[in-house]
C-alpha cells in the first residue's frame, strides 16, 4: 500500500464527514422545524384548537314548541295538543346491530317496513337519535327498558301531537299538518325549519301557520367521546305558538254541517219522478257569513272526514279514501274551492246591471210569453227559441216579479237588449257587474286553495276556443251565448264562499267585504296581540230605487205565492223573522242540475247571509232551501255571541283543561320526529313537538 492510499487511524475520509455533517444539519432542521410548529399549535393557535376541541364535546339540541291552539269565537277548542310517548334508536348501535329495529316492530306488533321506514327517512337528523314509533304505551317502555340487551341503543321521550275533540266538525276548514317535505324545507328553511318539524298543510293550520308554529328552543349539552351526555351548559325553552282565535260559532257550524248532510242523505239515491233519473252520490257546502263585516260563522263541506287520520302513519288506502274522488274527495273545501253553475242566482248580477245602468227601470214591464225568440235569428244557425224551465208564461212582469218568480223570460230579454246596443252599453256590461260583485275572482278569504270562478264572456269562449279547439269549435260570441250567461249558464262557475259575499254585498246596501275566517291572535299568556278589523273589497253602487226594486224581488221568492221557495218556507216565522232569498237551478247537461239557495236576514236590516248548493242537487227550492230554512231557524232561536279574546296557552296534557281533550302531563320533551309506525297496541306515527340534533365541529 502506497503512501497516499493510507489513511490516520480514527478518522474518516473527508467524504465521510461531509456526509455526517450534512446529516447533522438536516436533523438540526428538523428539530427546528418542530420546535416552531410545537409554538405555533400551543402557543399560537391555543384559542384555535381549545374552541375546536370544545365544539366536539357540544351537542346542540332544537327542541320544537307545541303548536298554537285553534278555537271558535266562544273558545270552545277546535284544535289542541295531546302528550304522547315516542321511541328513539340511537344511529350509531342500530347500524352495527340492525336487529334491534326487528325487535322493536315485533314488541309493538307492527310491520318491520314501517319501523325501517321511519328509520330511514331522508327528513331524520343524522346526529339525532331516530324517532320510529308514537304513541307507545307505559307497558312496552317498561318491558324496553327492562330489556337492554334485546333493545340496545333504544330510549323514550315525550313529545306533543295534535288532537281534535270535535272529530268531524269544520275538517277542512281547520286542515292538518304533517312533517315538512323535502320540497317545504327547502323553501322554508331560511325561517328556521329543520327536517322532521311540523308544518300546517291545509285550512287554518296553513294559513296562520307563523302564528301556530311558535319559537323554537334550544339546548346546548355537552357530551364525553362516547357522544354520551354529560351535562347540559345552557338552556333556551321553546315558545308555545299563539292560539288563533276563529268567528266561526261552534254550535251553528255543528248545525250547518248537520242540517248539510241530513239533506244530502235524504237525496243520495232517490228518484227524481220530473227528470226520471235517480240522484248519485251528493255532494256540497253552505257557508254562513256576517253580512255586516265579511265575518264567516260557519262553513260546511261535505263529505266531510275527521282530521285525526292524519295523526299517524297513515296508510296508502287510508289517505286514498279521503282524497280520491271516488271516495267523494272529503278533503276537498267545496265552500272555497267548487266550482258551480250558478243558475238564477246570478240574475242578482244581470238585474244589478240593467237598473244601473239605464237599461230599464224598476218600472220597465215585459211581456212574458213563455217563449223567447231571438230575433232574426235563421233555424238551422244555431239555438234561436228560449223558453222557462216550467214552460209557463207570466204575461207583463217587472224586474221585481221576474226576481220573484226567478222568470227566464225576462232575464233573457235584458242579456238580448244589451247584445243588441254595445255601441250603448259596451260588449260586457253584465260581466263587469259580476266582476263588481267579486264573481270571477277569488275573494281573498284567509284559506289557502281558493278557487277564482268564471264569468262567461266573449274574450272566455276564444280563449277556451284556442285552448280547446275542439271542445269550443267556435271563437264567436253567438247571442245564444249572451242569452245563457245573463241567466247564469254557459261557462260561469261561482264558488259557494263568492256567493255568499255577493248576496252579502247586496244585503248591506254594496259593501263588499274580504270574508275573514280569524277574529284575532292571542299569545301563550292570553293576550291579544292581533285582530282583524273588516276589510272592505269594493262598493256595488245601487240607487235606493233600484236596490228596493230588486230587494222586494229577493223577499217574495220566500214571501209571495208566486216565489220559487214559498212553499219551502211555508210555515217559517216570517212575520218576526223576515227573509230575502234566491233560488238557482243550474243545468248539468246529462246530470241533475246543481240546486242552489242563497238567503239574507233578517229584514229589513240583514245580519246574515247563508248560502247552500248541493251539487247535481235538483231544483233549488228542493234541493238546498230546506237546508238553508233550518240554518235560519237555528240562527232565528240562538243568539251568536261576539267574539271572546284572552284565553292564554294551554299546556298539552293540562288536567285542569279536561274540555280541551287533554288528557297528561307532559314533562321535558328531547323528541326527535320521523314516520313511524302504527301499532294496534299503542304505536302511532304522527311525529310530536320535534327536536332536531346537530353537531358542531
Amino acid at each position: 500500500m502506497s503512501f497516499f492510499d493510507s489513511e490516520e487511524p480514527g478518522r474518516g475520509s473527508l467524504s465521510d464527514r461531509r456526509r455526517i455533517r450534512a446529516v447533522g444539519f438536516a436533523v438540526f432542521a428538523l428539530f427546528v422545524a418542530l420546535i416552531a410548529r410545537l409554538y405555533t399549535l400551543q402557543v399560537l393557535q391555543v384559542s384555535t384548537y381549545r374552541s375546536l376541541a370544545t365544539q366536539n364535546q357540544v351537542r346542540s339540541v332544537v327542541t320544537s314548541p307545541p303548536r298554537g291552539l285553534i278555537v271558535d269565537r266562544n273558545q270552545n277548542l277546535l284544535v289542541g295538543n295531546q302528550v304522547v310517548e315516542s321511541l328513539t334508536v340511537d344511529q350509531t348501535i342500530v347500524t352495527k346491530s340492525p336487529w334491534v329495529l326487528k325487535n322493536i316492530a315485533t314488541e309493538l306488533g307492527v310491520p318491520l317496513a314501517n319501523i325501517q321506514a321511519a328509520y330511514n327517512s331522508p327528513q331524520q337528523s343524522p346526529y339525532a337519535p331516530v324517532s320510529v314509533a308514537y304513541n307507545v304505551t307505559k307497558a312496552q317502555i317498561i318491558y324496553i327498558k327492562e330489556h337492554p340487551s334485546l333493545f340496545p341503543g333504544v330510549s323514550s321521550s315525550l313529545g306533543t301531537q295534535r288532537v281534535y275533540p270535535e272529530g268531524t266538525t269544520a275538517s277542512q276548514v281547520l286542515g292538518y299538518v304533517r312533517q315538512i317535505s323535502a320540497s317545504q324545507l327547502a323553501q322554508y328553511a331560511a325561517a328556521g325549519y329543520q327536517a322532521g318539524d311540523q308544518i300546517g298543510q291545509a285550512g287554518i293550520e296553513a294559513s296562520y301557520e307563523k302564528y301556530l308554529r311558535g319559537v323554537p328552543g334550544k339546548k346546548t349539552l355537552q357530551v364525553n367521546f362516547a357522544g354520551k351526555v354529560v351535562g347540559t351548559l345552557a338552556n333556551t325553552p321553546p315558545k308555545p305558538g299563539d292560539n288563533v282565535v276563529l268567528n266561526m260559532d261552534l254550535n251553528l257550524q255543528k248545525a250547518v254541517e248537520s242540517a248539510l248532510s241530513s239533506q244530502i242523505a235524504k237525496l243520495s239515491h232517490t228518484y227524481d219522478p220530473y227528470r226520471h233519473q235517480y240522484f248519485t252520490n251528493l255532494s256540497g257546502a253552505a257557508v254562513v257569513e256576517n253580512v255586516n263585516t265579511g265575518a264567516i260563522v260557519a262553513m260546511a263541506s261535505y263529505p266531510t272526514y275527521n282530521p285525526s287520520v292524519w295523526v299517524g302513519n297513515i296508510s296508502q288506502a287510508a289517505y286514498n279514501k279521503i282524497t280520491l274522488p271516488q271516495y267523494g274527495d272529503p278533503t276537498f273545501n267545496r265552500a272555497i274551492a267548487g266550482e258551480y253553475t250558478p243558475g238564477s242566482t246570478f240574475k242578482l248580477a244581470t238585474a244589478s246591471a240593467a237598473l244601473s245602468s239605464g237599461l230599464i227601470s224598476p218600472y220597465y214591464y215585459y211581456n212574458d210569453t213563455g217563449i223567447f225568440n231571438i230575433p232574426n235569428c235563421k233555424v238551422g244557425s244555431g239555438l234561436c227559441s228560449f223558453h222557462n224551465s216550467g214552460f209557463e208564461h207570466l204575461g207583463s212582469i217587472n224586474v221585481t216579479t221576474a226576481l220573484t218568480a226567478s222568470d227566464d223570460i225576462f232575464f233573457y230579454n235584458l242579456g238580448y237588449m244589451f247584445y243588441a246596443n254595445t255601441q250603448t252599453y259596451g260588449t260586457s256590461p253584465i260581466q263587469n257587474m259580476a266582476a263588481k260583485y267579486g264573481w270571477g275572482s277569488p275573494t281573498g278569504v284567509d284559506l289557502p286553495g281558493e278557487a277564482s270562478g268564471l264569468v262567461d264572456s266573449p274574450a272566455l269562449r276564444a280563449l277556451l276556443h284556442k285552448k280547446y279547439p275542439k271542445a269550443y269549435p267556435y271563437s264567436s260570441w253567438y247571442t245564444a251565448d249572451q242569452l245563457e250567461m245573463a241567466f247564469g249558464q254557459g261557462e260561469t262557475v261561482i264558488t259557494p264562499i263568492q256567493m255568499a259575499n255577493a248576496y252579502a254585498t247586496f244585503a248591506n246596501g254594496g259593501t263588499r267585504y274580504v270574508p275573514q275566517m280569524v277574529a284575532g291572535i292571542v299569545n301563550q299568556n292570553g293576550k291579544v296581540v292581533k285582530t282583524f278589523a273588516p276589510k272592505v273589497a269594493a262598493k256595488v253602487p245601487l240607487s235606493a230605487v233600484d236596490r228596493a226594486a230588486m230587494s222586494a224581488g229577493f223577499a217574495g221568492v220566500i214571501s209571495n205565492p208566486l216565489g220559487t221557495a214559498y212553499g219551502t218556507f211555508s210555515g217559517f216565522p216570517l212575520s218576526s223573522y223576515p227573509l230575502a232569498g234566491k233560488t238557482g237551478t243550474a243545468s248539468v247537461t246529462g246530470l241533475e242540475p246543481n240546486a242552489w239557495f242563497v238567503a239574507y236576514g233578517p229584514l229589513p236590516k240583514p245580519q246574515y247571509v247563508v248560502t247552500v248548493v248541493v251539487d247535481h242537487g235538483g231544483f233549488g227550492t228542493s234541493g238546498a232551501a230546506p237546508v238553508v230554512r233550518t240554518i235560519f231557524n237555528y240562527l232565528r232561536t240562538h243568539t251568536i255571541p261576539p267574539v271572546t279574546f284572552g284565553q292564554p296557552h294551554i299546556p298539552a296534557g293540562a288536567t285542569t283543561y279536561a274540555r280541551y281533550g287533554i288528557k297528561t302531563t307532559p314533562t321535558a320533551t328531547t323528541s326527535t320526529t320521523g314516520v313511524g309506525g302504527a301499532s294496534k297496541t299503542g304505536g302511532s306515527a304522527t311525529a310530536p313537538a320535534t327536536t332536531t340534533t346537530t353537531k358542531k365541529g
